[in-house]
């Protein structure tokens, strides 16, 4: 028999730049409008409301608004890439969703409304 599983599903969004690193130099800034799309679990079969869902997500997400994040922690150092930044935000989300009980199991980050990059727990 099939076991149910019952997820939260959270779409944020970030306004930030980046420019990508490449051998023969960086280019050039340019603007996107990030959206974020989060499928969350209660990690001991509660319900959550969705507000505390989204206060942790909004106050984990907000360093990142705004900025120029080829200037910023991380990605100062490593390139600020798509795969990149959703690997950096599931960790980062992750971390921060564990003070109401839940975990991240899915995560999916747009940079356009036709590319996105996603990574999930199995």
């Amino acid at each position: 028999m099939t076991r149910k599983k019952y997820t939260y599903k959270m779409r944020s969004y970030i306004n930030a730049s980046h420019a990508i690193r490449w051998e023969a130099g960086i280019g050039s800034e340019h603007p996107h409008t990030w959206e974020i799309i989060c499928e969350i679990v209660s990690s001991n079969d509660h319900m959550i409301k969705f507000e505390d869902i989204e206060e942790v997500i909004t106050e984990t997400i907000s360093g990142l608004s705004g900025k120029f994040l080829s200037t910023i922690a991380p990605f100062d150092k490593i390139n600020p890439t798509l795969e990149n930044l959703t690997n950096y935000l599931f960790d980062m989300i992750t971390d921060s969703l564990k003070k109401i009980n839940c975990k991240l199991i899915r995560i999916e980050v747009g940079e356009s409304p036709t590319r996105f990059y996603c990574i999930s727990l199995d």
